[in-house]
């Protein structure tokens, strides 16, 4: 068996906002040249004009992707501000409504518009991808199915979702709600091989439902181009370290699977619903609530179910990844909130929630600001 990459890649999707109103800007088609691209490498539009998706190089460790991030938040800033506007990383927008959000006018999106309609219109969310590299597509399905126990985990401490349209929606991660209207979404089922995916994949592109396996969006998949497995699941992170803990994680995850395997053992599979429960958890509280401890069949803090995943589970890898300083940057999480958190008190303590903008503004730059000192 030949060891997999575990390369990393990540995508965010930035909102774009004036900063005298904290509004959504719809913008982007003043980026587009007559092809509908962003000369920037790495940089292209999304469903709606007032976001922009950004993908990094390919990178090996934890600290490459947080240059990485580094590096595209500096230049999604720089375009933004050409036209006076600036950019913003969380799972919503405290109050700006998708219905006054104008459709990105390229052929892509207009399909997707046509094909989902409201849907697709009020899918004013954002979210972060992070790809790791998995060569072997029998491990990769294996790794996806115990991988799905976790998705929980990643997505609390990534929650930064709790307002919608104006209004304290009581979740700490509103972004899984609203995205779960889509089809083919939420936590994936299980394969027992790479050909049983493949084969419910040439089934929907047979019957016509999709034209390809990138309209399957569960919230851990296959990607449909490149050798890796695609955790889809979290809001996006606010500031840098918080995406750089993240994709860290999840890469100390997949490498510890295929510890697992290559010592002939694995993780304990569990059923659907149970997991499904622990990502309403999730969704519903953050790392501020209860998860489900599966093997021991009772509740728990969350906040210790994830030291528990650090310490215990993936401790021994982290060393060997060279991960330890940007994993470990979850216990600062724990202690001090997540982006969520941070929202949820900046209005308790203005009652404002343009207040709230300004501090995600500033804090989805500050490492851009200071450089790339932090964690990495």
């Amino acid at each position: 068996m030949k060891d997999p990459s575990l390369t990393l890649g990540i995508e965010e999707e930035y909102q774009v906002v004036d900063p005298e109103t904290g509004e959504l800007s719809s913008y982007i088609t003043q980026l587009l040249d007559a092809e509908g691209n962003i000369s920037v490498e790495g940089i292209k539009p999304e469903l709606h004009q007032s976001v922009i998706e950004v993908g990094s190089h390919v990178c090996r460790t934890p600290a490459e992707i947080r240059a990485e991030i580094v590096r595209l938040r500096g230049a999604v800033h720089e375009l933004a501000a050409q036209h006076g506007r600036r950019i913003l990383a969380a799972g919503t927008h405290p109050f700006s409504s998708w219905m006054e959000q104008e459709i990105t006018p390229l052929e892509r999106y207009l399909g997707v518009e046509q094909d989902l309609q409201d849907l697709a219109r009020k899918n004013l969310i954002f979210g972060m991808h992070v790809h790791v590299g998995i060569e072997d597509r029998d491990f990769l399905i294996d790794a996806m199915k115990v991988a799905r126990y976790f998705l929980p985990h990643v997505l609390a401490l990534s929650s930064s979702s709790p307002f919608w349209i104006g209004r304290d929606t009581g979740l700490r991660s509103y972004r899984s709600v609203q995205w779960r209207n889509f089809p083919r979404t939420g936590i994936p089922p299980t394969f027992a091989t790479h050909a049983e995916y493949e084969h419910i994949v040439r089934s929907l592109v047979n019957a016509n439902a999709i034209p390809d396996a990138s309209k399957i969006w569960w919230d851990l998949r296959p990607h449909h181009l490149y050798p890796t497995l695609e955790f889809r699941v979290c809001d996006m992170c606010t500031r840098v370290d918080e995406a750089t803990c993240i994709a860290a994680i999840i890469q100390a995850l997949v490498a510890k699977l295929w510890k697992l395997r290559r010592d002939n053992m694995t993780f304990r599979v569990y059923p659907l619903s149970l997991i499904e429960e622990n990502k309403w958890r999730a969704v519903r509280y953050g790392v501020s609530g209860n998860l489900l401890d599966l093997g021991r069949e009772t509740e728990r803090p969350a906040r210790e179910l994830i030291e528990e995943l650090i310490g215990w589970f993936l401790d021994d890898v982290l060393d060997d990844l060279g991960s330890r300083e940007q994993v470990e940057y979850a216990f600062t999480i724990l202690e001090e909130g997540t982006s969520a958190d941070r929202q949820l008190r900046t209005f308790a303590e203005t009652g404002d929630l343009k207040k709230v903008v300004d501090r995600l503004v500033s804090e989805t730059v500050e490492d851009v600001r200071n450089g790339a000192s932090g964690a990495g």
